[in-house]
């Protein structure tokens, strides 16, 4: 599957998440239900998944945890409250961090879950 119809699966379940839940819930309960739709869409999904960080010539192995990592190549950090632009420094962190090209912020503390969805490529 390439990378543009792998985000366009992401991005249509993020919608039919946020379409049957609406906004106001709890970060983890977007996330769950999300990681659900994925795999029943096929996608292979890791939820929560720990990544270490090197620093100094040290590696930390708690550095921090992906929300979720779609097919190996595309990492989704989901939000349920107001936009903050340090989310979208957060990601591109991530993207960075994990050689990952692309990622995706998907925020479900909005309206419309068009307004709340951002892709960063590194």
């Amino acid at each position: 599957m390439e990378d543009n119809e792998i985000t366009g699966t992401i991005v249509s379940a993020a919608i039919k998440v946020h379409t049957v839940l609406g906004p106001g819930l709890l970060e983890s309960v977007y996330k769950a239900c999300l990681h659900h739709e994925l795999v029943k869409r096929g996608l292979s999904v890791t939820r929560e998944q720990p990544v270490p960080v090197q620093y100094d010539g040290v590696q930390f192995e708690m550095g921090f945890r992906m929300d979720l990592l779609v097919e190996n190549s595309v990492i989704v950090e989901v939000k349920a409250a107001k936009a903050n632009p340090v989310h979208e420094a957060q990601l591109l962190s991530h993207v960075r961090l994990t050689r990952t090209r692309i990622g995706l912020l998907l925020n479900f503390h909005v309206v419309s879950m068009k307004d709340g969805i951002k892709r960063m490529l590194d």
